[in-house]
């Protein structure tokens, strides 16, 4: 049943508090931020005394509400953990007491997490180049339902019932996604090695050419622009190359060591940023590249797509291997020494049949994964915007 609650000024609720502290060279302070959309305030870093102009600080204690200015409207607002407690805040982070005969400070948290009040927030914003500050005298003039204490510990404890739920899923939508990375790694290595069994096996390097390209210079104008696809290592996504983010002339190919390579070229990614190094594309169309860029010429006793899966699986297996570490460079020798298969070309192609149908369904729980965070992102929200109309 819909329960109607006052709406009350967080005026009623809330007053301006600062714990002023004198910033000195050679002390050390524990800094606050506040993240955006409600997800609370953190400590940001150490700073000695000498590393700020505040002349003052203002310390922060559990249960504190306490604002971003700047980015209020974005949903920096949040109250206080005992994790960041004692931390100290600048100007712009206005610090507020709540008077705890009227309200419990995580009915407040929750508050803090629903689109309505980043609406409110967003309202009362004012300024200039996208940084709206809001003033913290209008910041109290928002309002929030505010049912007894009872009521707010009853409705407290139903909404955190209620997201330990939904952060247990999405826990075991995880761990799901993890298994699956894991079981179509294991079982590209697996095949990957059963086809050394039994079979002869060369260094590509013996039985492809294997090359890399170049990088026009980029102060020549008339280098860029052009008509020349030209492939860069973030493009590389285990798939086809159809279309590339730059081009380049004709003039920029002849003036650098960048080369058109044909169709069916395997492109590896040599280094890049993030998990890119490893990565793999099959040019769909003649294409140059930049010198991050392996390619891996078409041979007449290799199949495309075998070669391309063959990469593969040593970058799962080089994942695997580095811990969580940093992924180390290839080049091109690592290239040219890897060991591969010398099956007949309908064995190759037998292979990559078997391994694109079991890419196929990953990918169809990948899409059901999504689908799954989709519903469960929308869920607190729904909970929240319940339970703030009586509904819960």
């Amino acid at each position: 049943m819909k329960k109607t609650w006052p709406l009350v000024a967080l005026s009623e609720i809330a007053r301006p508090i600062s714990r002023s502290i004198l910033v000195k060279p050679g002390t050390a302070y524990r800094t606050i931020g506040v993240k955006w959309w409600g997800e609370g305030a953190y400590e940001r870093q150490t700073i000695d005394g000498s590393e700020t102009a505040a002349k003052t600080l203002s310390l922060v204690r559990e249960g504190d509400l306490i604002i971003n200015k700047i980015w209020v409207r974005h949903g920096s607002t949040a109250i206080v953990t005992k994790a960041v407690d004692g931390c100290a805040a600048s100007g712009e982070f206005p610090t507020f007491e709540l008077d705890a005969t009227r309200v419990i400070p995580r009915w407040l948290h929750w508050q803090t997490k629903t689109r309505m009040f980043w609406a409110k927030c967003d309202a009362l914003s004012r300024g200039t180049s996208g940084k709206n500050r809001i003033k913290p005298e209008l910041f109290l003039t928002i309002t929030v339902p505010l049912p007894p204490l009872s009521e707010q510990r009853r409705i407290v404890a139903r909404i955190e019932e209620l997201a330990a739920k939904v952060g247990e899923a999405r826990a075991l939508r995880r761990q799901a996604a993890e298994e699956g990375e894991f079981f179509f790694a294991s079982a590209t290595k697996r095949v990957r090695l059963q086809s050394l069994t039994g079979s002869r096996a060369k260094r590509l390097g013996e039985i492809a050419t294997v090359t890399s390209g170049g990088t026009p210079a980029r102060e020549v104008a008339t280098y860029w622009n052009g008509d020349v696809p030209w492939v860069k290592t973030g493009e590389l996504k285990d798939a086809d190359i159809r279309a590339t983010e730059e081009y380049i002339t004709n003039e920029g190919l002849q003036n650098s060591s960048a080369k058109v390579f044909p169709v069916d070229t395997v492109l590896v990614a040599l280094y890049g940023q993030g998990q890119t190094r490893g990565r793999t594309g099959r040019l769909a169309i003649p294409a140059s590249t930049n010198q991050a860029c392996c390619a891996i010429l078409p041979s007449p006793l290799l199949e495309p797509r075998f070669v391309q899966w063959w990469i593969r699986t040593l970058y799962y297996e080089m994942r695997e291997n580095s811990h969580g570490g940093a992924q180390p460079n290839w080049n091109g020798q690592t290239i040219k020494n890897v060991v591969i298969a010398e099956l007949p070309l309908k064995d190759q192609r037998r292979i990559v049949s078997y391994l694109d149908g079991l890419q196929a369904q990953v990918d169809a729980l990948k899409k059901l994964q999504a689908a799954t965070a989709a519903e469960l992102d929308a869920l607190l929200p729904s909970i929240l915007d319940k339970a703030f109309k009586g509904e819960l």
